[in-house]
């Protein structure tokens, strides 16, 4: 069988040899099926690139499945010799490698190849991108002149200001790319025809984006250098090209953050750790205390007024609230249909929290969001304000304070839980992610006819089920905290 590249693999092979490797010959790998969150950004990606046709009239979609590749090419063919100002998803194979062109648009007696992505910038491996389909498409007879990318504005606002789209020439950086390329589409072709590689492990399997086999690759243990607190890709696989692979091999001169020493100090003691200051640092959290938690939609396309690109809009909050004879109450909201859900979303919680002297939250991104709706609900700018300046942040009280050796060097609420409430865990729910509950709220409320009633039940109270485990989890993780102070 003759083993043929396409663009995705061809950049792939360019990040990691081994990663292309199993793409090709292990390509069912659980690792590489679309969870929902990929899909939809697959999703969305498709969206964008329809609406980006639309910026072409009377150009010619090549629409057939991807495996139909000897059509495909026909048909583009045929597209190029009728004269088509544009052709869409045009298909061509060269060198063993196959692309199908997001948009190839006609100039004058020669053509620009537009790769259209859903990001809001022009980044630096689009390049690479463009340039290989340059290669391929110049190799097929075709006189490409011009490379672009056609990419989402970070000044469009819903529902029509400004061009939702933007548009950055690459030609200098894709062509200046074209002599590398047969090269290494020989050394893909040739690696592929064996045994899977020897690759190590580092910068490149974190950039352009996380490799999907990490785990087949990187060692899992606790102590691993990558689980030090706050090390990052860069500063990780720097440590590892000086021989430091595990967080007991880091030199004791090496200047660390705080909560990285108490990190070292409690896996070395294997107990948690509290700093004697705990119990001052608790004194603000104090009164009549509310929890509050968001949830969020973040599109590609924005779909409430004033939304930029892949802005981030509240559309769920979950809120406790301590009682003076110790119980709680709770108070929820989870938007309902396409319309603007920000201003009844703002108006019950500004209801739910108005008896609050002091409302926790956990990290700043509910002041972040809190924000934003001063600036989308104008009309409730000053109670927004209000909530805004009763807010207390319990992230950096963990950060500060203590430490669990079970934290794996992360102090995110879903790490740091059930070391310090070991009874309360996120294993029972069936969403525990916020980037999976964007999604299902996302589909909720925008592709509802394509839902069952009883679907959508269930998703919504799966996303009001995890929403409210947020709010609770700072609650018990509060009451813990001042225990340990005590």
């Amino acid at each position: 069988m003759t083993l043929r590249l396409s663009k995705s693999k061809f950049v792939a092979g360019t990040q990691c040899h081994k990663l292309l490797w199993w793409k090709v010959h292990d390509p069912d790998a659980e690792e590489l099926q679309p969870d929902k969150v990929l899909q939809d950004r697959f999703d969305q990606g498709a969206q964008v690139g329809e609406l980006a046709r639309g910026r072409f009239p009377g150009g010619t979609l090549i629409d057939l499945p991807y495996y139909a590749t000897d059509e495909r090419i026909r048909l583009t063919q045929q597209a190029i010799k009728a004269g088509s100002p544009a052709i869409f998803e045009a298909s061509f194979v060269a060198d063993n490698t196959y692309v199908a062109v997001d948009i190839l648009a006609r100039e004058h007696d020669a053509f620009r190849l537009i790769e259209v992505k859903s990001s809001s910038s022009q980044k630096d491996e689009h390049i690479l991108d463009a340039a290989v389909q340059v290669h391929v498409v110049k190799q097929s007879g075709i006189d490409v002149r011009a490379a672009e990318i056609m990419h989402l504005s970070k000044e469009f606002r819903h529902p029509d200001e400004g061009d939702l789209f933007a548009r950055s020439d690459v030609t200098e950086s894709a062509f200046g790319l074209l002599h590398t390329i047969p090269g290494e589409i020989k050394a893909q072709l040739a690696m592929l025809s064996g045994p899977l590689p020897d690759a190590p492990i580092g910068m490149h399997c974190h950039e352009p984006r996380a490799c999907p086999f990490m785990e087949r690759c990187w060692p899992q243990s606790r102590d691993h250098i990558m689980r030090l607190y706050n090390v990052g890709p860069k500063r990780g696989c720097d440590y590892m090209t000086t021989g430091v692979h595990t967080i007991p091999d880091i030199p004791p001169t090496q200047k660390l953050p705080d909560a990285a020493k108490r990190q070292i100090r409690a896996m070395k003691e294997q107990r948690i750790i509290v700093e004697a200051g705990l119990k001052k640092a608790l004194e603000p959290f104090s009164g009549r205390l509310g929890f509050l938690d968001f949830e969020t939609i973040s599109r590609a396309v924005p779909v409430w007024p004033g939304m930029a690109p892949w802005e981030q809009a509240a559309a769920q909050f979950s809120y406790h609230e301590a009682q003076p004879d110790g119980s709680y109450t709770h108070a929820a909201f989870l938007a309902e249909g396409s319309h603007d859900a920000r201003p009844e979303l703002a108006k019950a919680m500004i209801a739910a929290t108005a008896g609050a002297e002091r409302v926790v939250t956990y990290t700043a991104f509910e002041k972040t969001r809190i924000r934003g709706l001063q600036k989308c609900v104008p009309a409730l700018e000053t109670e927004l304000k209000q909530l805004e300046g009763k807010l207390i942040d319990l992230h950096p009280i963990m950060r500060d304070y203590v430490y669990h050796p079970d934290f794996l060097g992360s102090f995110s609420l879903k790490y740091v839980l059930t070391p310090m409430v070991p009874e309360l865990t996120y294993s029972d729910l069936v969403i525990v992610d916020g980037l999976v509950a964007s999604v299902e709220i996302a589909r909720l409320l925008f592709v509802a006819q394509k839902i069952s009633p009883e679907e959508r039940d269930r998703v919504r109270q799966d996303l009001l089920n995890y929403c409210e485990r947020d709010t609770w989890a700072m609650v018990k993780l509060l009451e813990r905290l001042r225990e340990l102070a005590n």
